[in-house]
């Protein structure tokens, strides 16, 4: 098995990825992006997020997408993982463990005060698979978003 940093030629196989991981989560007609607003995302000169691909015997079977963010109560940052996702018939190799273990140890080495992700409610076997390596759910705090109408239209009242 071999993590490595994706690169803007990975930006069709992360696309392809993250429309099995919108399916899998029952939100294939939320993916707006493309092949190129990936390669930019990720991989332009402003990009503030990373991305790993995951091969087994030379084929990527997954990928992880992660960003900085910033606690005040730590005084440090941290890690927020956006996406962590393995095919389908290759969960359970210890690919998707290995992931989040490369994350990790990153996020150790930066000296970082958490590594945090979300995760959905029925998404059991993810549940299960987090509470294994030792997360823990903040049951305590709610996601609020403001996206797409509401947000513009918040931001211009």
């Amino acid at each position: 098995m071999n993590i490595r940093p994706a690169t803007v030629a990975d930006a069709g196989l992360i696309l392809r990825f993250i429309r099995e991981l919108a399916i899998y989560e029952k939100a294939e007609s939320s993916v707006q992006t493309d092949e190129a607003g990936i390669a930019a995302s990720l991989f332009g000169p402003d990009a503030s997020a990373q991305a790993l691909v995951c091969e087994a015997d030379g084929e990527a079977i997954g990928y992880a997408v992660y960003f900085h963010n910033y606690s005040t109560w730590l005084g440090r940052k941290g890690i927020y993982l956006e996406d962590l996702y393995i095919s389908p018939d290759k969960r359970g190799s210890g690919a998707g463990k290995a992931m989040l273990r490369h994350i990790a140890r990153q996020a150790v080495a930066e000296g970082c005060g958490r590594f945090e992700w979300s995760v959905l409610d029925w998404n059991q076997p993810a549940i299960d698979f987090y509470v294994a390596a030792g997360a823990r759910p903040q049951d305590e705090w709610t996601v609020y978003r403001l996206e797409g109408d509401a947000l513009r239209a918040f931001a211009a009242a």
